[in-house]
């Protein structure tokens, strides 16, 4: 049974019936552009995506300060930016993610004594202000506009957030293995974590608690009233912060002049013949990968099961698996789904998949080729050593794996090492070059004067 979600975003996605090729007997073959502009503007959606509006200055400023200091950790030892650095294009290039008590950043930071690891990868911030409907990779946050959102906070969440991505960006300091830490901890400066002794569920205590922090620095304050002009200081929250933070990544971190952008405005030559034929197959009956990866942003609206090999703590109930959005509350269905991956710039942001568990785009499709021979044989050896010994491959985590795995995936698709390296030729055509280098968005500094390199 299928399981994927399929969700449209603001007129943006435009499903209309289509067909592979040009099949009227007599036609002459059709050119290799035009049978592929008939596949990406039919059945596939795929048609150019609308920039987001420009964000106002103020707010963006605050935004990258917020999103850079550490001030907004229990402990103060770790950002936003840690795990989704700009270095690695906004994620952080290890499997899964070092929350607080670790050191170093990127593939060299390192678990802190007694920590556990965040039980998933960390997805890139890259387009995450395009407006896809589900964030988080179980879609624990999902709307779209400004409204109502779904969130793990149901009520509690405060009104006034302008989108999904906004309220989103309430959350990441309510983990205590990402951000907020354990209760007894103390912060870099040997002083008590104020924040790790709310409940779990104490969202509103934590988001005032953070504000307190925030707003005893007189250079945030300047921030917030510039960002705010119409709010009283008095009447700001922690909601504010989280607006001013995906404005940041709306602005500074949307990158829409990749190749395939440019073949979507209608530039033939903005792709080589390689990559056009890696996108015949990707969008093909063959590949189907653009069953899944579908829309302008070839992804992020819909969840599927892909035999992903279990590494890491796991997660809640399911702990030392990870139900992924089967372990939400009546979403039993989807036991062992995630969200599917919106595709752009996907070539710099490895390793991939919910948990890190491939290194490469090469080791993604040879796993989609098989999906049932790459599960059973995946060999944990690449990993760091004390991931190696959370791969949970035994056969009831296997069978458990296949009973609920997406139909799609059921079958080997046959593709031959020219084929996968065709599709990874079209998978780096989905990259914009401003991406490469981020580092121009790290700041000098940030206003609790906490670093910001380390």
């Amino acid at each position: 049974m299928t399981r994927l979600v399929r969700t449209t975003y603001l007129g943006l996605l435009v499903l209309a019936s289509g067909c592979e090729g040009w099949k009227t007997p007599g036609d002459p073959p059709p050119s290799l552009d035009a049978e592929l502009r008939q596949r990406l503007g039919g059945q596939y959606g795929v048609v150019p995506i609308v920039a987001p509006p420009t964000q106002p200055p103020a707010l963006v400023t605050l935004g990258q300060a917020l999103m850079f200091d550490k001030v907004l950790s229990g402990n103060r030892d770790i950002a936003c930016a840690t795990c989704h650095t700009m270095a690695a294009h906004a994620t952080d290039g290890i499997t899964i993610s070092i929350g607080t008590g670790g050191t170093g950043t990127g593939a060299s930071r390192t678990l802190g004594p007694g920590r556990q690891f965040v039980p998933r990868n960390a997805p890139t911030l890259l387009n995450t202000g395009l407006g896809a409907f589900y964030l988080f990779l179980d879609g624990r946050v999902s709307g779209v506009g400004a409204g109502f959102f779904n969130t793990p906070a149901g009520a509690a969440l405060p009104p006034g957030l302008p989108s999904a991505l906004a309220a989103q960006a309430m959350f990441p300091v309510m983990s205590r293995e990402e951000m907020r830490g354990n209760r007894g901890d103390r912060d870099r400066f040997g002083n008590p974590n104020e924040l790790a002794d709310f409940d779990d569920t104490a969202f509103v205590g934590v988001w005032q608690a953070i504000m307190r922090r925030l707003l005893a620095i007189p250079e945030y304050v300047s921030l917030f009233n510039a960002a705010f002009p119409g709010t009283p200081t008095s009447a700001l929250g922690f909601q504010h912060a989280a607006t001013a933070i995906a404005a940041f990544q709306t602005q500074s971190l949307t990158k829409l002049d990749s190749p395939f952008d440019r073949y979507l405005a209608h530039d033939d030559a903005a792709l080589t013949a390689e990559q056009k034929r890696g996108a015949l197959l990707f969008f093909s009956d063959k590949a189907r990968c653009g069953s899944c990866h579908s829309g302008p942003l070839l992804g992020g609206n819909g969840f599927a099961n892909a035999g992903v090999p279990q590494l890491g703590p796991g997660t809640g109930s399911g702990a030392p698996l990870d139900f992924g959005r089967g372990a939400l509350f009546n979403q039993e269905f989807y036991r062992f789904a995630f969200r599917v991956t919106p595709l752009r710039n996907v070539e710099l942001t490895a390793p991939y998949m919910h948990d890190g568990a491939f290194a490469t785009l090469e080791a993604v499709l040879h796993h989609y080729n098989d999906v049932q021979r790459t599960l059973r044989e995946y060999d944990p050896s690449g990993l760091p050593a004390a991931l190696q010994l959370m791969y949970h491959g035994d056969g009831a985590t296997i069978t458990a794996m296949l009973a609920t795995l997406d139909g799609r995936l059921g079958q080997t698709l046959g593709l031959n090492d020219q084929e996968i390296g065709e599709l990874v030729a079209f998978l780096e055509s989905l990259t914009d070059p401003s991406a490469r280098d981020l580092s121009a968005l790290v700041p000098a500094r940030v206003p609790s004067g906490l670093p910001v390199g380390e």
